[in-house]
């Protein structure tokens, strides 16, 4: 199999990932893991790496690696669905001799291993990205400190479409990405968002075995962040599941 160059985090927004890369990050041995190509666009990509707007693709994926390997021997990359396909197409534009697209992620980045982190309970899931949406509020610290928001604080309310659009937004993108482990051939480490807020030490730990790394450096490992689920997330599930007539997971 070969030494692993760099691993890539499958997932979708609002399934922990996030807490995961932190973790991750904080091994000091595991690069930093994030979403160094989070919006489909070029642009978008330069001014995240503080590159000239002239800049060429092969420059920006020198940052991007650059920076999830933060100075250690390996690549960490967070790859949200919605961002698949064009973060895709330009692997292509970049290699475009290479005949599929794990000979693409080995010519940019090495060996590479894959970690599909999912949230089994779509409801939840969709209620936290809804909820994210309206008040500005992303992710909050085990301190209570704001860690990401994205707008001015605002009120959250019960939105019947938007929660369904969610919800099955939020399936989508599972079925997407079993496509196409299945299509590329890959067997990626599974991880659940359940198991990783339950047993944060033992999730990182697995990780770092599947990377060839130290899985006892786990065992000092304290997550920094917060779930944001509440009882006002607790009472929207169980209205949205009577509305739609969805069982408990």
């Amino acid at each position: 199999m070969g030494v692993v160059g760099a691993y890539v985090l499958c997932t979708s927004p609002r399934s922990g990932s996030t807490m995961l890369c932190r973790l991750l990050r904080d091994t000091g041995i595991a690069g930093h893991p994030g979403s160094h190509f989070h919006d489909p666009s070029l642009p978008a990509w330069r001014e995240a790496h503080g590159l000239p707007a002239n800049a060429p693709l092969h420059d920006i994926f020198a940052a991007a690696v650059d920076k999830g390997r933060a100075g250690t021997g390996i690549f960490g990359l967070r790859l949200q669905r919605h961002s698949f396909a064009f973060f895709m197409a330009r692997l292509a534009d970049l290699y475009p001799d290479a005949p599929n697209d794990m000979a693409r992620f080995r010519a940019a980045f090495g060996h590479t291993r894959f970690i599909y982190l999912k949230r089994t309970d779509k409801v939840a899931q969709a209620i936290s990205y809804v909820r994210a949406q309206q008040t500005g509020l992303w992710h909050t610290g085990s301190d209570g400190r704001e860690i990401e928001r994205l707008s001015p604080p605002a009120p959250p309310r019960y939105d019947s479409d938007a929660l369904w659009k969610t919800y099955q937004q939020m399936q989508g993108y599972d079925r997407l990405w079993e496509d196409w482990f299945r299509e590329a051939g890959i067997s990626p480490l599974r991880l659940l968002y359940d198991d990783l807020a339950i047993h944060p030490v033992e999730t990182l730990g697995a990780v770092l075995g599947t990377l060839g790394l130290d899985p006892r450096i786990a065992e000092t490992a304290r997550p920094d962040t917060a779930q944001l689920s509440d009882d006002l997330s607790l009472s929207w599930a169980t209205r949205f599941r009577a509305e739609y007539g969805l069982a408990e997971v």
